[in-house]
C-alpha cells in the first residue's frame, strides 16, 4: 500500500460485527510516537487503532481494516452503540491538550498531508458518509476532547472528507427551547446523557473558537443547518 509506510501489528483487535460506515479521528496524547506505537501494541493496555501517522508523516497499520481495532471504548454515533465494530480508528501523533507534553498546539503539515489521501482511499472504498467522519469527543463527549479545536477539519472538508460548516445561516433558529434543541442533537448523532458535555463535543467540532457548553443562538442555527442539509439529500 503506497499510502503505508510501516506495518506493526498490534494483538488488540477482535472480530467486527458491523460493516465499515465510519471513521474516527484520536489524537495520541503520547510523547514520543514510540511511546504511542508501544502502547497500541501492548496487549495489557488492550487499546489500538487501525492507522497511526506521526507528525513528520510516517503512515503505520496497527490493525487490518477487515478486523476490529479497541479505539473508541464507550461511545455512540448515530444510533451505533459499537462503534469500534463500525469504524477504522486512525491517530494522530499529537502532545494533545496534556500540559506535561508541551500543551495543545496545531497539527503539523506533513501529518495531515499524509491523513488527506488516506482518508480518501477509505472514504471511497467503503463510501463512508461525510458525516461519518468524526472525532473521538464526536462519539464519546463525556470521555473525550481529541482531536480538539485546533483539528483542521475546513481542510478535509475542502476534499469532501468531511462535512463542512455551514456557511449560510440563513434559515435561523428554530428551537424555542432546550429540550427540542437536544432533540435535533441528537438527531443529528450525538449522545445527549451529559448535555453540557455533547454541546462541548459540538462545538469543539461546528464552533471551535467559542466553547461554552451552553446551546445559544449561533450554534442551534449550525446545527439546524447541518440537519436541513441532510435532510434534503444535500449531504449523508
Amino acid at each position: 500500500d503506497e499510502l503505508v509506510h510501516a506495518e506493526r501489528l498490534s494483538p488488540n483487535w477482535n472480530e467486527r460485527t458491523l460493516p465499515i460506515s465510519m471513521i474516527v479521528l484520536h489524537y495520541t496524547e503520547m510523547k514520543p510516537v514510540e511511546t504511542a506505537l508501544d502502547r497500541l501494541c501492548d496487549p495489557e493496555a488492550q487499546v489500538s487503532a487501525h492507522y497511526l501517522i506521526s507528525e513528520e508523516g510516517l503512515v503505520t497499520r496497527l490493525v487490518l481494516e477487515q478486523n476490529r481495532a479497541w479505539h473508541a471504548g464507550a461511545s455512540y454515533w448515530r444510533g451505533h452503540k459499537d462503534v469500534n465494530s463500525a469504524s477504522i480508528g486512525i491517530e494522530l501523533d499529537h502532545p494533545g491538550h496534556a500540559p506535561e507534553n508541551g500543551g495543545y498546539r496545531g497539527f503539523a503539515a506533513a501529518q495531515i498531508d499524509a491523513l488527506i489521501p488516506l482518508l480518501a482511499r477509505i472514504v471511497k472504498q467503503y463510501d463512508i458518509p461525510r458525516a461519518n467522519v468524526v472525532g473521538h469527543s464526536d462519539v464519546a463527549p463525556m470521555r473525550k476532547i481529541d482531536p480538539g479545536e485546533l483539528f483542521p477539519w475546513d481542510r478535509l472538508a475542502n476534499y469532501r472528507l468531511c462535512l463542512p460548516r455551514p456557511t449560510s445561516l440563513a434559515a435561523g433558529n428554530p428551537f424555542h427551547n432546550e429540550g427540542s434543541f437536544f432533540l435535533a442533537l441528537e438527531r443529528f448523532g450525538y449522545d445527549i446523557t451529559d448535555q453540557a458535555k455533547a454541546v462541548e463535543a459540538f462545538e469543539r467540532r461546528w464552533r471551535p473558537e467559542h466553547i461554552t457548553g451552553i446551546p445559544d443562538g449561533e450554534s442551534a442555527a449550525i446545527l439546524w443547518q447541518l440537519l436541513l442539509d441532510r435532510d434534503q439529500g444535500r449531504t449523508r
